[in-house]
């Protein structure tokens, strides 16, 4: 089934905001949660890359399979990857940076996703604000976990309520509180479901929630999703989920945990049968304890944006390439993709 089919555009939906106004909506809800979230988690802004060394194994392999974007260079023949997300990256640069513990860095993050199947939350281009901050070894554990999460999710709310007090036309439609559970308890409340509409029907239910524990097997022998083995903690990450009314969907803004050590990712790699991984550069770093025990995680900065300024498509608030058919459909629905 291509993407376009199963694009759902609402009947009848028209923007409340016109284009220019979108714009200068767009930039709001992106300057007022970079703040948010900095004071929130007490993060400093630092300059991220683009592209990185395809040999380095820091770029992002996202649940393993995705194919990255990459190019050789002129000028040395080295091959180069454009980053799909930088979780290993961070880790690096709070060492470079000599970040204290409890102290962290955010960026600005711009990817491509080649193989991302395109439909009215998805897109070929992701824009999130990337960060990561420095922990305790007593830290790792869930509650820490939980702490950083609700905080998180009270930056995203502030920004929300910041966007009402300006366009009164757009309230918010969040709970204050976010509910936590894990996967497996989802995959016991709702085992004839999917993930996916596990995920769609618990966020309906509570309006946010934290789904715990992603990446290794359930007790159905299947995974809640895939993780790449190299990063989170299995047992210790998650994803902030949302339901939107719009579209009567769950949607994703974050996904996030506290990173493996030295024996989270011996352990991970040898279930997911990767140990090869252990023999990259930034990995045999962690393995030798050569950089801090962190926690980090992404934040959707088009999905906040498709949210809080209730539009229908996320090319309404990010400009990327889409299907002739789905720009066709949503021009038939007044959709205005950027």
């Amino acid at each position: 089934m291509n993407a376009y089919d199963v694009t759902h555009i609402p009947e009848g939906y028209t923007s409340v905001l016109d284009l220019q106004e979108t714009e200068r909506a767009i930039k709001f809800v992106k300057d007022t949660f970079e703040r948010e979230l900095a004071e929130a988690l007490t993060l400093m802004r630092v300059s991220a890359p683009l592209f990185v060394k395809a040999e380095s194994g820091l770029n992002d392999n996202l649940s393993g399979v995705e194919r990255p974007v990459g190019f050789d260079v002129k000028e040395t023949g080295e091959n180069l990857e454009i980053v799909q997300s930088l979780a290993k990256w961070k880790r690096q640069a709070l060492a470079r940076y000599q970040i204290p513990v409890h102290c962290g860095l955010y960026t600005d993050m711009n990817a491509i996703r080649r193989d991302e199947d395109t439909d009215e939350i998805h897109s070929l281009y992701v824009d999130q604000w990337d960060w990561e901050k420095v922990i305790t070894a007593s830290d790792r554990n869930e509650a820490y976990l939980r702490k950083s999460v609700t905080a998180i999710y009270g930056a995203i709310v502030k920004t929300f309520t910041a966007v009402e007090e300006k366009y009164p036309i757009l309230p918010c439609f969040l709970p204050k509180e976010i509910t936590f559970v894990t996967a497996q308890e989802l995959e016991n409340a709702y085992p004839e479901l999917t993930p996916e509409q596990r995920e769609n029907a618990h966020a309906k239910k509570h309006g946010a929630i934290f789904v715990m524990q992603i990446g290794g097997n359930l007790a159905s022998g299947k995974p809640h999703g895939n993780r790449a083995p190299d990063y989170d903690d299995w047992s210790l990450n998650g994803d902030i989920i949302v339901y939107y009314p719009l579209l009567d969907r769950a949607v994703e803004l974050s996904s996030m945990g506290i990173r493996v050590d030295a024996d989270a990712l011996k352990k991970q790699c040898e279930l997911s049968g990767k140990t090869h991984m252990l023999a990259l550069p930034f990995q045999k770093a962690l393995l030798n304890n050569e950089y801090p025990l962190t926690m980090g995680g992404g934040v959707g900065q088009s999905r906040l944006c498709l949210l809080m300024l209730n539009k229908a498509h996320i090319g309404e608030v990010q400009s990327s390439v889409w299907p002739e058919e789905m720009v066709s459909l949503c021009a038939k629905k007044g959709v205005i993709l950027l």
